[in-house]
């Protein structure tokens, strides 16, 4: 026994040199500069994590607003409450920068089996798609697995309804499906395309999305249908059935509205020239309530700003936040905001997007110069008690992508355990229930922490 106590005791010891050693080399290993902002980092941090006020205002959004497709009365009522309530936050400058959107309008819908049974198809119409006439249509469907079975089949496709069943991978691997497919199909004669979700197999929850139309190519309806109908309608013809389907879709595309950008700053103290972008798409589709796709995004990315402000914590360069109009269908507000900012662009150090939902953060993506990325990872090393340290890379994001581009920016995009992100992706189950409080808080912390340290260095990162 004594000789166990002994070596328990050794363990022990060599156990608290070890971590002693540990923690010397990591704070050799910390730049002094960093050591002026662990205390305001411990203080962001602590007033995240200490209530839900983020999660209580994606809630009073959601709940108040719904969906927010552009073009729709709810975009606009959500973006006057944000004006309104960003000047009672007390952040400066607040304004809606117009942005001309477009007005895609879903209308009634269906789509069923007729042939060799007669069944409902669980859908969604694709944004920006043609409707069909208003009668509908009816025709035989050939389901194809991939592009290379399409082009295979393209001669017997005059006339039928194209079914793509391709299994989800990744999203940008299956998201061509979506934004092809259509005019692929249209090439060889077809009047319609239906395509399985972009998304791993839900609860028969079919996923929308925006397509794209390709100049020269008749435009046919498009819609998408749920994974599990998709297989469904596999195997009917693997057993050699026909399969008839009758589609109806009232959708068509209204003029142009006015929407906006809504913006708000902390105005820099020594350096109000230079900015710190915190951007997201305060947009959704029209179906769920777009809580993770993209009101999530917005409201932490509020917080993370309006939580400097409130401390008292103003930094070197101004911290602004950009709630995007448009992103889903058409992508002008990120395009307005470029074409807006175009003689400022120079000015800006760093834009953050957070468009990937608001799950358990663990850290962002960078694109920028190696010397750059060293700074942001020592910046990320203050995060390590929500678990946000990880810089991995190719940060960037839509919305801000037209800026970083036009501008040769280096840009972040918050990085987060995205496990459940695609499934409820563009549907109906796109809820707040799924978002938990204190996951939206760590987010928080992680963009206030990042944004606040970057916008007060000595200096600007490179680019």
């Amino acid at each position: 026994m004594r000789q166990v106590r002994g070596t328990l005791a050794l363990i022990a010891v060599l156990a608290v040199a070890v971590a002693t050693v540990s923690r010397v080399q990591s704070q050799q290993a910390s730049p002094s500069w960093l050591d002026a902002y662990r205390e305001p980092a411990s203080r962001l941090i602590g007033a995240a994590l200490r209530n839900d006020a983020a999660w209580n205002r994606l809630a009073e959004l959601t709940d108040t607003f719904g969906h927010r497709l552009a073009g729709e009365q709810s975009l606009a009522d959500a973006i006057v409450w944000a004006v309104a309530q960003m000047r009672r936050d007390g952040l400066e400058n607040v304004r809606a920068e117009k942005v001309m959107v477009p007005h895609w309008v879903r209308g009634a819908e269906s789509a069923e089996i007729v042939a060799p049974v007669r069944d409902r198809l669980a859908m969604l119409g694709l944004g920006n798609s043609v409707g069909t006439p208003p009668e509908g249509l009816e025709a035989e469907a050939v389901v194809v697995r991939s592009f290379a079975e399409l082009d295979a089949r393209g001669a017997a496709l005059g006339g039928k309804i194209v079914v793509y069943n391709v299994p989800f991978t990744s999203y940008g691997d299956t998201v061509r499906y979506r934004s092809a497919g259509a005019s692929r199909a249209a090439a060889y004669g077809a009047v319609a395309m239906l395509l399985r979700s972009v998304g791993p197999t839900g609860l028969r929850t079919p996923h929308t999305g925006a397509l794209d139309y390709a100049v020269g190519r008749p435009r046919i309806p498009a819609a998408a249908i749920a994974a599990e109908d998709a297989s469904r309608l596999q195997r009917l013809q693997d057993r050699g059935q026909r399969l008839i389907i009758r589609l109806t879709m009232q959708a068509r595309m209204l003029p142009d509205v006015e929407s906006a950008n809504v913006v708000a700053e902390v105005v820099g103290r020594e350096r109000p020239e230079e900015v710190v972008v915190l951007g997201c798409h305060l947009d959704s589709w029209d179906v769920g309530a777009g809580a993770t796709d993209d009101g999530g995004g917005c409201i932490a990315s509020w917080e993370a700003v309006r939580l400097i402000k409130t401390l008292g914590l103003r930094p070197r360069r101004t911290l602004r936040v950009v709630l995007f109009s448009n992103e889903e269908n058409g992508l002008r507000g990120g395009l307005a905001y470029r074409d807006a900012h175009k003689a400022g662009l120079a000015g800006h150090v760093l834009m953050i997007e957070t468009d990937g939902g608001v799950f358990r953060p663990l850290g962002f993506g960078f694109t920028g110069s190696d010397a750059s990325r060293a700074i942001v990872t020592h910046v990320a090393s203050l995060l390590a008690e929500v678990g946000a340290t990880r810089i991995g890379a190719g940060g960037g994001g839509a919305d801000i992508g037209p800026s970083v581009q036009a501008g040769n920016l280096p840009s972040m995009s918050l990085d987060v355990d995205g496990s459940l992100y695609f499934t409820i992706h563009h549907t109906e189950a796109d809820t707040i229930d799924r978002i938990e409080p204190a996951d939206l808080a760590r987010c928080v912390a992680a963009l206030a922490v990042m944004s606040y340290v970057v916008a007060d260095l000595p200096e600007r990162l490179s680019r």
